[in-house]
């Protein structure tokens, strides 16, 4: 990435947003899914379709000991699917990000969900990502 920072352009649906997926998201967790760039994903398996959604999650402080915000939302997300006798194998991520966020801090996040993903045996399929202005 050129600027190390979030820019309001990162979620324009242009060619800074194209780089932000390319380089941040699908660098890290692209599969035959996720590569189409779509919001949303139908996966059709053993015979099943299978619609994704998402869920959000607020916390402060985003890094906390043993995880972060991205690996609380894959871990937390499953739990929920899982406590309503689902079998999760699939995620959709969505993201809000903040104007001048840090590209770093972005990264350890997205690592977060790529670990916890693997950890559950779930893929990332879809997702979307905004960016808002400071404050």
């Amino acid at each position: 990435m050129k600027n190390p920072y979030i820019g309001l352009d990162h979620g324009s649906g242009g060619e800074a947003s194209r780089q932000l997926v390319e380089e941040i998201f699908l660098s890290r967790l692209g599969n035959d899914y996720l590569d189409r760039m779509d919001d949303s994903a139908v996966v059709v398996r053993d015979g099943q379709r299978l619609a994704m959604t998402t869920d959000s999650y607020v916390v402060t402080p985003i890094f906390f000991p043993g995880g972060n915000i991205g690996s609380l939302a894959v871990h937390g997300t499953v739990n929920d699917l899982s406590m309503q006798g689902a079998r999760p194998r699939f995620l959709t991520l969505g993201l809000i990000l903040e104007e001048g966020f840090s590209i770093t801090d972005l990264e350890r996040i997205v690592d977060g969900v790529a670990a916890a993903s693997r950890e559950a045996g779930i893929q990332i399929v879809a997702g979307d990502t905004k960016v808002v202005a400071r404050g």
